[in-house]
């Protein structure tokens, strides 16, 4: 895929701690701001949502004023013109995690309305053309091994807290046994189809037996009527973008996990995504759902 340019963003207000694996920016009450989880680079047990403003200076600045949330890997969708955030609760129990849903009329106004199953991430929302919110799931284990993704539909948002996540209908053929991957972000493509961002993944050892993580940006489409979907389709990987720290090296060197789109309007798109458990980058490209 053709590439345009590639960045790291900067961001301020945020003392010894990383920020990395953002939404895309959105806005709320007349201002753009990007969510991001932020933590300190030795551990991942006091992470923090956080949200960010980008200054005239071209540095992206916490804002104090907002709510901070203690999760991971946060994510927004807007559903029946409320806004919808949520992240991975780390840890839960006995070191496990689970998916946490707020929602309001804006940022300063979420509350939290409901929670996944235990040892779930990558679950996602979305309103569809015909009214119904379209679920994506993760289920790992017995059903969904290292991570499949599942899709599901209820008939609106207050049916999340009680819906049956691990009967969600598993999307067939994605990944070998070997391999992963889950959804980061969906959008309304036309009355029938979506198109899915998300993320690939599988391991490897290098010659001294470090265990390698693989993490790759991918768009899918899927019929959400007929539950039919397209070959993943892998758009970015580490090396398109500019150099930069790990959270730790070589084991997360080559991870890119995705965020969100920015639709430019032109045929092109603006991808964010977190890179190496450290930073946030951004990419330009063509929009791969027209292609």
């Amino acid at each position: 895929m053709k590439m345009g340019k590639a960045e790291i963003l900067r961001f301020g207000n945020v003392g010894y701690r990383d920020v990395y694996n953002p939404t895309a920016p959105f806005v709320d009450n007349g201002i753009t701001y990007i969510a991001a989880r932020t933590e300190s680079r030795e551990v991942e047990t006091d992470s923090q949502v956080w949200f960010f403003k980008e200054e005239n200076d071209g540095v992206w600045y916490h804002d104090p004023v907002l709510p901070t949330f203690p999760l991971q890997d946060p994510f927004i969708a807007r559903v029946n013109h409320e806004l919808v955030f949520g992240g991975v609760r780390f840890p839960v129990g006995n070191r496990s995690w689970r998916t946490d849903f707020y929602r309001g009329k804006d940022i300063s106004d979420l509350e939290k309305f409901a929670e996944g199953p235990l040892g779930m991430k990558d679950i996602r929302i979305i309103e569809l053309p015909n009214g119904e919110v379209g679920v994506f799931t993760r289920p790992m284990g017995e059903i969904g091994g290292r991570g499949t993704i599942g899709f599901m539909t209820i008939n609106s948002l207050d049916l999340l807290g009680n819906a049956d996540l691990m009967s969600a209908d598993l999307i067939k053929g994605q990944f070998t046994e070997e391999e992963w991957g889950g959804v980061n972000a969906a959008y309304v493509l036309n009355d029938k189809e979506l198109g899915v961002l998300g993320h690939f993944a599988h391991f490897s050892e290098d010659e001294n037996g470090n265990l390698l993580k693989h993490y790759y940006a991918m768009v899918f489409k899927i019929n959400y009527l007929t539950r039919k979907a397209s070959p993943i389709k892998i758009i970015a990987k580490r090396k398109d973008f500019p150099p930069g720290e790990a959270k730790r090296s070589p084991e997360l060197d080559d991870v890119v996990l995705s965020g969100g789109f920015v639709f430019l309007g032109d045929g092109n798109v603006e991808l964010y995504v977190g890179l190496s458990d450290a930073r946030v980058g951004k990419i330009v490209m063509k929009n791969p759902f027209l292609e």
